[in-house]
């Protein structure tokens, strides 16, 4: 009975409790540093939005992982260096959302740009520091999953937004989703699915994407180059998430690459 109360304790606290006082805390601090003059005038505040941003991250996280293996150490688990980094990681894509409320003549517009930058920087370091001091837990690898796929998302509907990239770029942010509705289609009509390719590409075509987006937002990056090269940059990510679907249907051989 103790130990269904403290499963059900750490899932509180991971579904409701976190998420809470994260975005509390997040919309505080950019209450506390954007300046009133730049956002005062805003229907919604950026610091609204990117709290809620980061707690509907959390929130996911905390509702879809097994707490089984958290309650004996939940806070060495979740709060450890990796993790920290992860969450960070969440923190500041949150706030790049937050600028979709905010006009792109801002005089913070460096900001979406750094903060998504510094982003990119942590999702190479948490996963090295969480293989180095064996720190690998279900619960990091959700988070990771959780905050990539939010950043492309955030970062890229800024940038449409403030037409620092064509519309047709948030294709890449639909393409996870399109590909897991087509798996979730395939079971439902009891299809085969098959494992997807054992390949690398895909994790290396994302950091390109992650440096691209980077670059479109930042302020003196020229508009008209980055629409000319962002075919080039999305047409492969694109063809892997193609190459996937097409392996996990089975119209194509499952190869490792």
């Amino acid at each position: 009975m103790a130990e269904l109360r403290r499963k059900r304790s750490v899932s509180v606290g991971l579904g409701v409790g976190l998420p809470a006082f994260a975005a509390l805390c997040l919309a505080a601090v950019l209450w506390g540093v954007l300046p009133l003059d730049e956002t005062e005038q805003l229907l919604v505040s950026p610091a609204v939005v990117a709290g809620i941003c980061w707690a509907g991250q959390l929130w996911y996280v905390g509702y879809s992982v097994d707490t089984v293996g958290l309650t004996g150490g939940v806070r060495r688990r979740l709060f450890g260096l990796a993790n920290t980094l992860t969450l960070l990681r969440g923190a500041l894509y949150a706030v790049v959302a937050g600028f979709v409320v905010v006009p792109a003549t801002t005089d913070l517009a460096w900001v979406p740009a750094l903060c998504y930058g510094v982003g990119v920087v942590f999702d190479k370091l948490d996963g090295t520091v969480a293989r180095s001091v064996g720190q690998q837990t279900a619960l990091g690898a959700r988070l990771d999953t959780a905050f990539d796929t939010f950043g492309f998302v955030a970062a890229p509907l800024l940038a449409v937004l403030w037409g620092l990239l064509p519309i047709w770029y948030l294709s890449i942010s639909a393409a996870r989703y399109v590909f897991l509705a087509g798996i979730r289609w395939r079971r439902l009509r009891d299809r085969p699915v098959f494992d997807r390719p054992d390949s690398d590409l895909g994790k290396y075509l994302a950091g390109v994407q992650m440096g691209f987006i980077t670059i479109a937002l930042v302020p003196s990056t020229p508009t008209d180059l980055v629409w000319t090269v962002a075919p080039i940059v999305l047409a492969p990510s694109l063809a892997v998430f193609a190459r996937d679907y097409l392996t996990v249907s089975g119209r194509l051989p499952r190869t490792n690459t």
